[in-house]
């Protein structure tokens, strides 16, 4: 900006029209010269292992960020939009955001200059020595801008704002925590009660077919050929099916009550379809490189940032031995006459230059100073965990995924075992040639082995998404 004189201005309001330009190119020359006292961020060498041991050889690849789409249920993917949309835990996350990057604003302000505007006017009646007895009325009318500033030679105003900059990245980066574990706990709960749901059904159906050998029994002690001990024994096993039932309903509601919780919905409001774990399908999924891993984990990524923090505090807190320096100016006009405040000849100005060192204050700023460092130890072992752990939740899920896929078709044989044998007990209980209590001992046994088998189609869909959550869900650090 160009700023001209005028030519009646008086010298001395020119002086500090060009003292003033000075005086607000100070700060720049000095803040180009500004150096930093604290030490710099380098991250923490934490070696990624060479390759998953519990890898299975698939070409390595990084899940989608759509990755429940895989499973090929449109009501899950229905869920999963309610959960994005409605979920308390993702609203609360980004209101987080919205606190921290205000936060980083406050912080920031003490690198610009304060600017204040002041008027004001006043009028005196009173007696003045030596100009006689009469009472003498007098005008002041003012109007001023007043700015302040404060050097920031060391880096301290820089290093507070970069703190708090890194507190908002990391709770950009904690808020896509929450969304994997929000949307992978709607997977495992919809899961969950898909898996009750079967296995309620395996219940009914049992107890519907014990029921019906209970009473066809009934119909043969009538005639002689079964004994009463037999109504008996299969009284038992019907009364036992059907006590499996109401803690499977209870189970059911509560699952759904959960599910109606992640999508924010109350529970009378949640419908869901007539679905079923087989009709699910499994997506295929491979771990990327270790070392790529750091950079799509989003904790990993706010334990850094957090880390980072950390260490910028370090700088604010060294910086507070040091001396700061504040400079203070103001300019206005001040006037008996409304008429003639803005004058030439009614400028006022004063400018002035702080310097304050911190000499005894108790302790405080050596304690700050060792707080500061000592929250960054705290934080350097949180990231050190961070990265292990994310590491070893990658291993737990490879190792989970292979064991229920070798569960799955294990108990999947067993099932056709139990079938083929109950059909068989069923026709050679009624051709006579074996005893109720081997019809029993079959039917006990296929219940047992279709229970089991939903339960384990359930593990291995949860191990699914436990693998999709340890890999990061599809989210990359950019």
């Amino acid at each position: 900006m160009h700023v001209s004189a005028d030519r009646n201005e008086p010298r001395i309001a020119r002086a500090a029209r060009q003292c003033g330009l000075r005086l607000i190119a100070l700060p720049l020359l000095l803040a180009l010269s500004a150096c930093s006292v604290g030490p710099h961020y380098r991250r923490p060498d934490v070696p990624p292992p060479t390759a998953w041991q519990s890898a299975d050889g698939t070409n390595p690849a990084w899940p989608s960020s759509q990755w429940w789409d895989g499973f090929q249920s449109p009501e899950l993917l229905q869920l999963i939009g309610a959960a994005e949309h409605a979920n308390d835990d993702l609203k609360a996350a980004l209101a987080r955001v919205e606190e921290a990057d205000a936060q980083a604003r406050v912080a920031g302000a003490p690198l610009y200059p304060a600017l204040e505007a002041d008027g004001g006017a006043a009028r005196m009646h009173q007696v003045v020595p030596g100009l006689g007895p009469n009472p003498q009325t007098a005008s002041q009318i003012t109007a001023g801008l007043s700015a302040s500033y404060e050097l920031d030679f060391w880096g301290k105003n820089r290093a507070a704002r970069e703190a708090a900059l890194d507190l908002a990245e990391a709770s950009r980066f904690d808020q896509q925590t929450v969304r994997l574990t929000v949307l992978t706990s709607v997977a495992n709960t919809y899961f969950q009660t898909l898996e009750v749901r079967d296995r309620l059904h395996y219940a009914q159906d049992n107890l519907k077919s014990a029921e019906g050998i209970l009473k066809g029994l009934r119909t043969e002690q009538s005639i002689g050929t079964a004994t009463a001990l037999d109504v008996a024994q299969q009284a038992t096993t019907v009364a036992n099916l059907s006590a499996l039932i109401p803690p499977l309903l209870e189970q059911l509601g509560q699952s759904k009550d959960a599910l109606a919780i992640l999508t924010g919905q109350n529970p009378e409001a949640l419908l869901l379809g007539e679905g079923s774990l087989t009709a699910l399908s499994e997506p295929v999924i491979a771990p990327g490189l270790p070392s790529e891993l750091l950079v799509r984990r989003p904790d990993v990524a706010e334990a850094e940032a957090q880390l980072k923090s950390a260490n910028a505090n370090i700088t604010v807190a060294r910086a507070a031995f040091l001396p700061s320096i504040s400079l203070t100016g103001s300019g206005g006009f001040a006037s008996q006459a409304l008429s003639t405040l803005f004058n030439p000849i009614s400028r006022v100005y004063d400018i002035s230059a702080n310097l304050t060192q911190p000499i005894f204050q108790g302790g405080a700023l050596s304690g700050q100073y060792q707080y500061s460092k000592a929250r960054y130890r705290e934080l350097l072992a949180d990231y050190h965990k961070a990265v292990i752990s994310a590491f070893g939740n990658v291993e737990d899920s490879l190792i989970a995924l292979q064991q229920t896929e070798d569960q799955l078709q294990r108990q999947q044989v067993a099932v056709t075992s139990a079938k083929t044998a109950f059909d068989y007990a069923q026709k050679q209980f009624h051709a006579g040639t074996i005893n109720i209590l081997t019809l029993l001992n079959t039917e006990s046994a296929l219940f047992s082995a279709e229970d089991l088998l939903v339960q384990v189609k359930y593990a291995r869909l949860q191990a699914l998404v436990g693998l999709f959550n340890a890999l990061g869900g599809g989210w990359q650090q950019t």
